[in-house]
């Protein structure tokens, strides 16, 4: 198997390959690749790039309403919602979830 090292740059081209390049906001593709990156470093092995299947897995969210709305919840703060599912942060009201 080959495997190449793509920079944050080529991240983003294959979103736009795909025609996902509005999926996740400029800054949270900057949030998801540092986390991809970080996850395979804990992990000691690649992982391939799948930009369909990140957006299959993955939801961004402007805010925690937005978040409650989709999931019929009444969370007030963002950290709680690690109490569901992996939560990437963005910034202090923006976050990435896996979805469950």
């Amino acid at each position: 198997m080959l495997v190449k090292k793509v920079s944050f740059n080529d991240f983003v081209e294959e979103f736009k390959k795909f025609g996902r390049e509005d999926q996740f906001s400029y800054e949270g593709k900057k949030a998801l690749f540092e986390y991809l990156n970080e996850l395979a470093e804990a992990l000691g092995e690649p992982i391939e790039l799948d930009v369909i299947g990140l957006c299959c897995e993955f939801t961004e969210y402007d805010s925690i309403e937005d978040f409650n709305d989709d999931y019929q919840l009444d969370i007030d703060d963002i950290d709680d919602v690690q109490d569901y599912t992996m939560v990437i942060k963005i910034d202090e009201d923006r976050f990435i979830i896996q979805d469950f």
